[in-house]
């Protein structure tokens, strides 16, 4: 265990949170909603400081992100516990359960997110901004050496928090659950705004995408769509947005997202952002095309391959491109 940072000691033994912006008021012996920060004796533990339960290699384009370094390897990490308690969860079985972890070394970590041409970690699979104590210190240990440091993350976090790490970070994707507030309230159990704020907060620092997971009869109308993507276009119409297909998935039995469904949200999309792509669908041309010309600039069916730009700029037409390579 490691005292947390971010928190407040009170009477009584009490200690309020601040990590996120739940707020939490913890009772001695008691955790916060994220079960990860423990008040033991008025002081706030992280529970999960370097404690590791899934690794993996994954092309990059699975974190998603589509416009950073396409082609290449990232080695992920993830621990346990979350923030938000979304009903449709798909990693689950390590945010609500006790599971077996593991520990490795700085050195080690350095070693295997160079491996397999890996250009760095990207903490991931729980929600990576609750391991805060410990991504923090990796992102200096990764930082050091040149390598990239990517955050997948619900955006649930407050804006002095968030300002500290996004120096380090080399690009975000960013869940966005839905546009509507009581979507959050009664399926995450959260709240929408403070995502939206570390959306327009991080685009001005960093790269970052967007992933919504799109659930038919709960955020899939095209109405909905429409206004979820017009947000993102006000914030920067250069954001990749990626909608991604719902299955069935811890306490949601709902079908599959109807294929019909993500066609239509995409071309809704495509009416205010420059770049809308569809997750978890095999077959869909999900190569990047210049949103001016329809020049092709990363070809994915050739190992993300980068075509059309040069010097950040469409070689045809010359409409900047927004992507890293």
């Amino acid at each position: 265990m490691k005292e947390a940072m971010y928190y407040k000691k009170g009477e009584a033994s009490k200690v309020y949170c601040s990590l996120c912006p739940h707020y939490c008021s913890i009772s001695e012996n008691k955790a916060g909603k994220c079960r990860v920060r423990k008040n033991i004796e008025g002081t706030l533990y992280t529970l999960n400081y370097g404690k590791i339960t899934s690794y993996a290699y994954d092309p990059i384009e699975k974190k998603p992100l589509y416009h950073f370094y396409p082609g290449s390897n990232i080695f992920s990490i993830g621990s346990f516990g979350c923030n938000l308690a979304c009903e449709f969860c798909q990693n689950w079985e390590i945010v609500n359960k006790e599971t077996l972890t593991m520990e490795i070394e700085d050195q080690d970590m350095l070693t295997l997110s160079t491996a397999k041409h890996s250009i760095g970690i990207a903490y991931t699979y729980n929600e990576p901004t609750i391991w805060f104590e410990y991504v923090r210190h990796l992102l200096d240990v990764i930082k050091d050496k040149n390598l990239k440091n990517i955050l997948i993350t619900n955006g649930y976090i407050n804006e002095e928090p968030l300002r500290q790490l996004l120096p380090y970070i080399d690009a975000m994707n960013i869940d966005l659950k839905s546009i509507n507030d009581s979507f959050y309230n009664n399926i995450c159990k959260g709240s929408l705004e403070p995502v939206l704020k570390t959306i327009e907060i991080s685009s001005k620092v960093t790269h970052i995408e967007v992933t919504t997971l799109v659930i038919d009869g709960e955020n899939s109308s095209l109405e909905e769509i429409d206004s979820l993507s017009q947000k993102i276009a006000s914030i920067n119409k250069s954001i990749p947005l990626h909608l991604s297909r719902y299955f069935p998935a811890y306490k949601m039995k709902r079908q599959p997202t109807n294929f019909n469904t993500l066609m239509e949200a995409r071309n809704i999309a495509r009416k205010h952002l420059d770049y809308v792509y569809i997750g978890n669908v095999w077959g869909v041309d999900n190569n990047t095309y210049c949103p001016n010309c329809y020049t092709k600039i990363v070809d994915r069916y050739n190992g993300g391959k980068v075509l059309g730009v040069e010097r950040g700029k469409c070689i045809k037409c010359g409409y900047k491109i927004n992507i890293i390579y």
